[in-house]
């Protein structure tokens, strides 16, 4: 028999974001998340609890733990979109019919509980949680900042009735040993029109103000993106506050105006997945060692983070300037290839950037839902 009982504090929310590592356990493509910030997502400060609400949840059976998932009601989503939806995130399970109906059974009682008309996901609390259950790419190593499953979700997410809302895909994206001539040339053009500067990361101390301005642009441009509500003032400072460490001159690239304003950056760095993979999540006692020689060392492999372009200047061509940019800087680093985040489907702006360089599209996520009945 599998019983569903609620996570809560510290030892018992521990237990569920480590599930994972056990379920994954030996498995090459699996990259764990960082485990301190995950439960600190479930305590009460989290400053995405100002609009959300949501359970955390752990099956057992005979004791032991065989599946998590946790419900999320966002209300500020809801009231954007017009719909009445609860979340599901965080979704791990064997693969055994009983473990999956019992924590789909708890998520949608739930939904039903709180007024809502469907379940969908996996998402978080806001668009820079992980997010997209994995439908093709299962033999390609994950991003720290994305989910890994078995192939079985899938099976088992059609056997609850769940179809696609929406897919993101991932591309792997070659770097070149020298940039298309025909980029080169446009990018002059468009940086002297728009007197386009490239920020120096080499004054530390103005780093801070640049990832603010990240996310204060990233709440505008963003905005018409599926499932996106703009952040909160504390969850800007949250981000900043994880961004700032892998922020680097190397991999990021900040575009101001002549008015000192932010109209374009692109975000990346030295990919974190075989680091987490040895850390398996955690900074103690070797974690932070693997940690810096992933950002500092040597690394042939980048991950891209956010990309984005002031409203009023899409399809002006800045990002065209922002990934000639860190095409070079990768160039000079020995950059053999940067793996790009989940853009969606349908998001043509992103896709016509990485169209100039030589793209492999090799895996693909999906946002799952499911309408409950009256």
């Amino acid at each position: 028999m599998v019983t569903i009982t609620e996570a809560k504090g510290k030892r018992e929310l521990t237990k569920f974001v480590t599930f994972p590592n056990k379920l994954y356990k030996g498995n090459s493509y699996y990259v764990s998340d960082m485990i301190a910030s995950q439960v600190n997502d479930w305590l009460p400060d989290n400053p995405a609890f100002e609009y959300c609400e949501g359970k955390a949840l752990l099956a057992r059976r005979d004791g032991k733990i065989v599946g998590r998932v946790a419900a999320i009601l966002n209300h500020r989503a809801n009231q954007k979109f017009g719909k009445k939806y609860m979340i599901f995130s965080q979704f791990d399970f064997i693969d055994d019919d009983e473990v999956v109906d019992a924590l789909l059974a708890a998520v949608e009682d739930y939904a039903r509980e709180k007024g809502c008309e469907a379940v969908h996901g996996p998402m978080g609390f806001s668009d820079m949680d992980r997010e997209g259950m994995l439908v093709e790419g299962f033999d390609q190593l994950s991003m720290f900042i994305t989910y890994y499953n078995y192939p079985y979700y899938v099976t088992q997410m059609e056997r609850a009735g769940y179809v696609k809302e929406i897919d993101w895909v991932e591309h792997l994206v070659e770097i070149p040993k020298e940039m298309p001539a025909r980029l080169t040339k446009l990018v002059g053009h468009i940086r002297r029109k728009h007197a386009l500067t490239v920020k120096d990361l080499s004054d530390k101390k103005q780093i801070p103000r640049y990832v603010r301005d990240v996310f204060e642009l990233y709440n505008q441009a963003y905005l018409v993106l599926f499932g996106m509500v703009p952040l909160t003032p504390r969850q800007v400072d949250k981000y900043v506050k994880e961004f700032l460490p892998i922020v680097q001159d190397k991999s990021s690239c900040f575009l101001y105006n002549d008015k000192d304003e932010l109209v374009c950056f692109g975000l990346g760095g030295p990919s974190l997945a075989r680091a987490n993979q040895k850390s398996r999540g955690r900074m103690l006692p070797f974690g932070w060692f693997h940690l810096l020689r992933a950002l500092y060392g040597y690394n042939d492999r980048w991950d891209m983070f956010l990309i984005a372009v002031r409203p009023d200047l899409k399809g002006a061509g800045l990002q065209l300037v922002a990934l000639d940019i860190l095409g070079r800087k990768a160039m000079q680093h020995g950059v053999k290839v940067a793996e790009t985040g989940p853009n969606l489907e349908t998001n043509q702006d992103v896709m016509s950037g990485w169209r100039m360089f030589n793209t492999t599209q090799h895996k693909r996520r999906r946002c799952w839902v499911k309408e409950l009945p009256n």
